[in-house]
């Protein structure tokens, strides 16, 4: 329970926090703070997403100690917050009297405006330390901060000519615009165009990826390279798609390439044989308009990578998690890097897709049997993957390795589910075969390992051979 304002702070409130000792949102300094310990957890706490400093407390943030000189201790905060730089303006402290001993409980909103610092040094909260801010994590803050991110941003030697009228007319009719209303002006609410300091209407990021005649003329790297690999890892032979264009076309584009390469998976039930894709096209969707709608822009060299293995489907964007999204709460928060590709991308119908949400996506893996996504992040970027099957057995994970056709797939499948097969019901799995194909099968699958026959004519039944 972290508090927004003085008024939030209760005794109840302290206690909580001591329950649970200090984290990314609570700072405990002892009962003779340094000047040193008061600022950095101040700015650290702002450059975070806020919380509580408790003064007069063990430094695990468990057990009160209670302030020397309540009044100086103040005044320490006072100072130290208008140190800062840019200074921070910030609530008043609030004193309490718990079991007897006196605390301060400052109050860091969430929200502020600025990145803050003391002598040059950029702290940030991670966990139970303050830590400088690495020059990806600034820049990164920076651009979130300063009231214009980077889709924001005035793309240099691009003007109006550089947006195509048909696609932005396209999107304009498609919502209906009153009567009267310019397209010029309606792209400005949303971000795709600003003024200069000419008052010149000139288009943003966000307007030449959405709109642009030519988007990779100015951002080279916003693409998406979408690969199909036959096995398990990279290798020489594969499919690849280099797409550009704008992100409306990228998105359909990486789509129609994963669906024209992913292979079904076969599930038996009784006798009968059902195919479905290997993944839920849902969740596939989802992870394509996610990497497009909130990949950060102004990383360059890379792009968008949608690699599709014969047990996985990754999908790589660059840019970490924006705003205070981490791999913790990504089920629960939200925050946009990329407010106007969100807003154009919804309006365009992709709003399903958008609104699908991490928790639709573990769903619907876990209804389709398969494991859910798993979400990763590197020093530079944020990828999803999804995988085919949870947990291979020793047979089945000499299968990727063999050149199987589909019958014998099939068989392998029904195996897993009943343990055991003849002749008779493998040739009800592939009925327009003849005995003699369904014989050589099942003796080339004893002869590469991977079956054991047991039993002599008719009495002959397979088993996995473990």
């Amino acid at each position: 329970m972290i508090a927004n304002s003085w008024r939030d702070i209760r005794e109840d409130t302290i206690l909580q926090l001591l329950a649970e000792g200090v984290g990314p949102a609570y700072v405990a300094l002892g009962r003779k703070p340094t000047r040193k310990a008061v600022i950095e957890a101040l700015i650290s706490l702002a450059n975070n997403d806020g919380g509580i400093l408790l003064l007069g407390s063990k430094q695990d943030g468990r057990r009160l100690v209670g302030l020397t000189n309540v009044e100086a201790t103040r005044n320490l905060l006072l100072e130290m917050a208008l140190a800062a730089t840019p200074p921070l303006r910030l609530p008043d402290p609030l004193a309490l009297v718990i079991d007897g001993k006196t605390v301060l409980a400052q109050v860091v909103p969430p929200g502020l405006p600025h990145v803050y610092s003391f002598s040059g040094l950029y702290l940030i909260r991670q966990g139970e330390k303050n830590v400088p801010l690495t020059a990806y994590q600034l820049q990164q803050l920076l651009t979130e901060r300063d009231g214009h991110g980077f889709e924001s941003k005035i793309v240099p030697d691009a003007t109006l000519q550089d947006i195509s009228d048909e696609a932005a007319k396209a999107y304009f009719n498609h919502l209906s615009r009153p009567v009267g209303e310019s397209l010029e002006a309606f792209l400005a609410t949303r971000g795709c165009l600003r003024q200069d300091n000419d008052e010149r209407r000139r288009p943003t990021f966000a307007g030449i990826l959405l709109f642009g005649r030519d988007p990779q003329r100015f951002l080279r790297s916003a693409t998406i390279t979408a690969v199909h690999y036959s096995g398990t890892e990279m290798k020489d032979e594969f499919v690849r798609s280099d797409i550009g264009g704008t992100l409306p076309e990228q998105v359909e584009a990486a789509e129609a390439f994963i669906r024209s390469q992913m292979p079904a998976r076969m599930r038996i039930v009784g006798l009968h044989r059902e195919e479905a894709p290997l993944y839920p096209f849902v969740v596939v969707r989802e992870a394509i308009v996610n990497a497009v709608a909130h990949r950060d822009y102004a990383v360059r060299g890379e792009g968008i990578r949608v690699l599709l293995f014969s047990d996985r489907l990754e999908v790589y964007s660059p840019g970490r998690l924006p705003g205070h999204v981490t791999l913790q709460n990504l089920r629960d928060e939200r925050f946009s890097r990329n407010e106007s590709i969100v807003q154009v991308l919804a309006d365009l119908g992709f709003i399903e897709r958008l609104g699908y949400g991490i928790n639709r996506m573990l769903q619907a893996m876990e209804e389709a049997g398969l494991p859910p996504p798993e979400f990763q992040e590197s020093v530079a970027g944020f990828r999803v993957t999804l995988r085919s099957k949870a947990v291979a057995t020793a047979a089945t994970r000499r299968w990727d390795e063999l050149s199987l056709n589909l019958r014998q797939q099939l068989a392998l499948a029904y195996l897993q589910e009943h343990l055991r097969i003849t002749n008779r019901e493998y040739r009800t799995l592939v009925p327009d075969v003849s005995d003699e194909t369904v014989r050589r099968d099942l003796a080339e699958m004893v002869e590469k390992g991977l079956l054991l026959k047991i039993g002599d004519r008719r009495a002959t039944y397979y088993v996995l051979k473990r």
